[in-house]
C-alpha cells in the first residue's frame, strides 16, 4: 500500500515537472517573440511590480539583446515604495494597501515616465491569502503606451493556489497581453 501511495506520489511529481518544463518553454517562446516585437517597432518597455517580485523583470532579462528594448523597472513590494515610485499614489496605497487598478495604473504611468519607455506593464496584487484581501487571491495589472493606459485588467484565482504558481500566472498571463497589445501596434502601423 505504501509503495502503491509512493508511486501515485512520484507519477504527480513527474507530471509537475513535465507541466513546470512546459511553462517554461512556452514562457521562453512568449518572451523571445515580445523582444523580437519591440525590436521590430523599435520600442521600448519598462516594468513596475510588486505581487511577482520581480519575476518580469528577471523575464525580460532572460531575452536575446534585452537592453535594446527593456528600460528596467522596480518591485515596489511595500506601501513606501509604491510612494517613491508615483507621489500620486499616496492616498490610494493608504485605503487599499497597494491593491486596486488604481494602484496599478499609477504604477504603469510611474515606471514608463521614470524610465522615459514607450511601453510599461505594472502589476500589484496578492499571492497568498491574507486579512488584507479577505483571504482571496488577485491581482490588478495595466499597460501603458506612450503616456496612456491601454489595458487593465483583475485577475483572480482560486484561494488554495499556492504562492509561486499564482506568481508565475499572473506572470504569463500579463505577458500574453503584453503580446496582444504588441500585435495590435504592429498591425495599425502595417495598414498604414
Amino acid at each position: 500500500m505504501i509503495l502503491k501511495s509512493s508511486k501515485i506520489d512520484l507519477t504527480i511529481e513527474q507530471l509537475n515537472v513535465k507541466s513546470f518544463i512546459h511553462f517554461l518553454v512556452e514562457l521562453q517562446n512568449l518572451l523571445k517573440y515580445i523582444g523580437e516585437q519591440l525590436t521590430e517597432i523599435n520600442e521600448t518597455v519598462s516594468i513596475a511590480e510588486n505581487v511577482t517580485s520581480g519575476f518580469l523583470q528577471f523575464s525580460f532579462s532572460q531575452i536575446k539583446n534585452a537592453s535594446e528594448f527593456f528600460k528596467g523597472g522596480m518591485t515596489v513590494y511595500t506601501a513606501d515604495d509604491n510612494i517613491s515610485l508615483s507621489d500620486n499614489l499616496e492616498n490610494e496605497v493608504l485605503f487599499c494597501h497597494s491593491v486596486s487598478p488604481d494602484t496599478a495604473e499609477e504604477m504603469a504611468l510611474a515606471v514608463e515616465k521614470k524610465f522615459k519607455s514607450d511601453w510599461s506593464v505594472a502589476v500589484t496584487g496578492y499571492a497568498l491569502p491574507v486579512k488584507e484581501s479577505r483571504q482571496k487571491l488577485y491581482a490588478f495589472f495595466s499597460i501603458s503606451y506612450h503616456g496612456k493606459i491601454i489595458l487593465s485588467e483583475k485577475l483572480d484565482l482560486h484561494s488554495r493556489t499556492i504562492p509561486i504558481k499564482a506568481q508565475l500566472y499572473y506572470s504569463e498571463f500579463i505577458l500574453g497581453c503584453l503580446k496582444l497589445e504588441l500585435d495590435k501596434v504592429r498591425d495599425e502601423r502595417k495598414a498604414i
